[in-house]
């Protein structure tokens, strides 16, 4: 090919950008305007140039040099500094790059799912709080969502905001409550980084070094290195397909809008048999979203035969619509939280074999009929048919999910959004989440333990301190004593507190019945910030409600004993009557307990269904809407049980 000049001179010009580009020293987007760095420790600053190039940084009229690697990265540390600014850095290499306006005071790390990515306009009162929201000394800096097979070096973008009306109404609000009651106490600047996603697994926050360790994510862990994310939805498409062989794409149970599946009469010989209560996941259906139908054959005598009763299923994830004997007895659409209780008429049971079907569909993320065992069960008048155990299954069509979410292997956020930001000097994390594993509370105790320690790991700033909140009271409360995945999920955050430098800010009274996110923001973050006030910055106040110490049992009555209670304990009740106690004997069935504070410390139970009480419960159920039991702090107590008996999802 003949070049002529211009196409030379074009050539040349690209050249020299291309060279200019090269030389160009890169720095990750926290390094910018209006940031906040971490005062009293070294000061990591850290970015990209051309291999082997010096780059030097000028910070406070102190030059510090380093050269870029042979993969263009270099890394100075600035000596440490006290409260204070503004100031400005200047980094130079073959380019230069002017920083204005940074401050020094105490940086935190926001994390979590949707409880903590909840903006400050969703709060309560939340256009009175974005009107008063201006506090030029406080900075926010949003990290842009993003999933990554590998841990990444840098994030996408990303910018610092002096907090004030303009900033704050899409800004997580937790955090901003937070940073808020931390500047109104310390007055120093504080910096909060925002790095959340709603809906989130702890495991999918958490290192590939740390998931290598877990058996119980290993496995995908390994998956995860052979997937070509390009590729990504046809490799589904092709795993379940050899798993499961050719799948329907429209309902198989029901032909002319009637459900053929739930027929009395079916032959389902041929179907497979599945475990409940259990999630499909857990099954042989990993992976499978969709329409799944589940039968079961009972046994109905005379003396029930043909009276109204009641058909209740525990929990199932996400919908469903059942049958008795072909007879519709219930439906419920997207409520995964909620109990199937459903009445059976008159005349439909009848002598000998009765069959129960229910068509379960399943949107996204776990599925299936889930819960405590003795949660399943027809309820006649004369006495209770369990249902839990092997049921009868056939899938109805399958929806296949091809595309890559924050949860779909482990470590995807932890790649996209925490390792960018190691590591940026810090005072500590804070952190929301949990509701994403409640049905794995049992393995949340590992789960989240070993992402903090897996945080500091990387980090290496050591034991720095981590403040979670515990989770919210969410769900129709229930009128009798009953197991509880929830409080589970919240005994696995309590038991956390074994580590050093943590503390949990309790969320036990301020949730909402009917709404997963509760507004009140406020109350949280106020006690998340006493927690770093206590934790993190040594001072002598109460940062935790009362929690339980020991029990003594004497005759029928329980007397428990609590720390941190202050100068003593409240009841929150205009009659000074205490609740949320249950009391259980030997047989591990627990009972609404009547209670009285009877010293400082103490409480004293009873029941008169216990005689020989043996275990005692406080706010264990997903939404302990009576709970009342509060510090001379106004902090409430901590949900407890003084059993140890093997919990629903042990």
């Amino acid at each position: 090919m003949r070049t002529t000049p211009k196409s030379w001179q074009i050539l040349l010009v690209i050249l020299l950008f291309s060279h200019i580009a090269l030389a160009q020293v890169i720095l990750p987007p926290f390094f910018n305007c209006n940031m906040v760095l971490q005062q009293g420790i070294p000061i990591p600053v850290w970015g990209w140039a051309s291999p082997g190039e010096k780059v030097s940084v000028t910070f406070n009229n102190k030059t510090v040099t380093a050269k870029a690697g042979k993969d263009g990265k270099w890394k100075v540390s600035l000596s440490p500094m006290n409260y204070g600014g503004p100031y400005s850095m200047v980094i130079k290499g073959k380019n230069l790059r002017t920083i204005e306006n940074i401050l020094i005071g105490e940086v935190w790390v926001c994390s979590g799912q949707s409880n903590m990515e909840f903006n400050l306009s969703s709060a309560i009162n939340g256009e009175a709080e974005i009107a008063a929201s201006n506090y030029p000394e406080i900075r926010l800096f949003t990290v842009k969502k993003r999933i990554a097979q590998t841990p990444q070096e840098n994030l996408e973008e990303g910018e610092w905001w002096d907090c004030s009306p303009i900033s704050t109404p899409h800004f997580s609000a937790v955090a901003y409550f937070f940073g808020r009651e931390l500047y109104q106490k310390l007055k120093v600047p504080i910096g909060l980084i925002n790095t959340s996603w709603g809906g989130t697994v702890a495991e999918t926050w958490t290192s590939p070094e740390t998931i290598a360790n877990n058996p119980d994510f290993a496995p995908m862990l390994e998956n995860l290195k052979k997937v070509d994310l390009k590729e990504y939805g046809k490799s589904v498409e092709k795993e379940i397909r050899d798993r499961l062989g050719e799948y329907a794409t429209s309902d198989q149970g029901t032909k002319n809008n009637q459900p053929v599946w739930a027929a009395p009469e079916l032959d389902d010989q041929s179907w497979k048999t599945m475990p409940l209560p259990g999630y499909i996941e857990k099954n042989g259906l990993q992976g499978v979203d969709g329409i799944i139908w589940f039968r079961k054959t009972v046994e109905i005598d005379a003396s029930q035969a043909g009276k109204a009763a009641k058909l209740e299923l525990s929990k199932i994830n996400d919908s469903d619509v059942t049958y008795v004997n072909g007879v519709k007895v219930g439906a419920t659409d997207q409520k995964a939280e909620a109990k199937r209780s459903y009445v059976i008429p008159d005349g439909v049971l009848k002598v000998g074999k009765n069959n129960i079907t229910v068509r379960v569909e399943d949107v996204g993320g776990s599925g299936g009929l889930y819960g405590s065992p003795n949660e399943m069960k027809i309820v006649t008048d004369t006495k209770n048919i369990p249902l839990a155990g092997d049921w009868k299954y056939k899938i109805g069509v399958v929806v296949v999910n091809t595309t890559l979410g924050p949860n779909t292997y482990p470590t995807l956020l932890y790649n996209g959004m925490i390792n960018p930001l190691v590591p940026y000097g810090i005072k500590g994390a804070i952190w929301y989440q949990g509701e994403g594993n409640a049905g794995r509370a049992f393995q949340y105790r590992r789960v989240f333990s070993d992402m903090i320690k897996d945080w500091r790991t990387k980090w290496n700033q050591g034991d720095f301190p981590f403040l979670f909140v515990q989770l919210a009271n969410f769900m129709p409360a229930d009128s009798l004593p009953v197991e509880s995945t929830w409080a589970e999920l919240r005994e696995a955050q309590s038991m956390t507190l074994s580590l050093p430098k943590t503390g949990m800010a309790s969320a036990i009274d301020v949730g909402d019945a009917l709404d997963i996110h509760p507004k009140d923001k406020q109350t949280v973050g106020k006690r998340l910030a006493i927690s770093a006030l206590n934790v993190a910055y040594h001072q002598d106040i109460e940062n935790r409600g009362p929690v339980y110490n020991q029990m003594k049992v004497n005759g029928n009555k329980v007397e428990i004993t609590f720390d941190h209670v202050g100068k003593g304990l409240n009841a929150k009740d205009k009659y000074g009557y205490v609740k949320g106690f249950t009391v259980a004997g030997a047989n591990h069935k627990f009972y609404w307990a009547s209670a009285t504070i009877t010293g400082a410390r103490t409480v004293v139970i009873s029941s008169p269904n216990v005689s020989d009480p043996v275990a005692v419960r406080y706010g264990w159920a997903n939404n302990p809407d009576d709970a009342n039991l509060y510090n001379s702090e106004t902090l409430p107590a901590d949900p407890f049980r003084t059993d140890k008996w093997k919990g629903i999802t042990e």
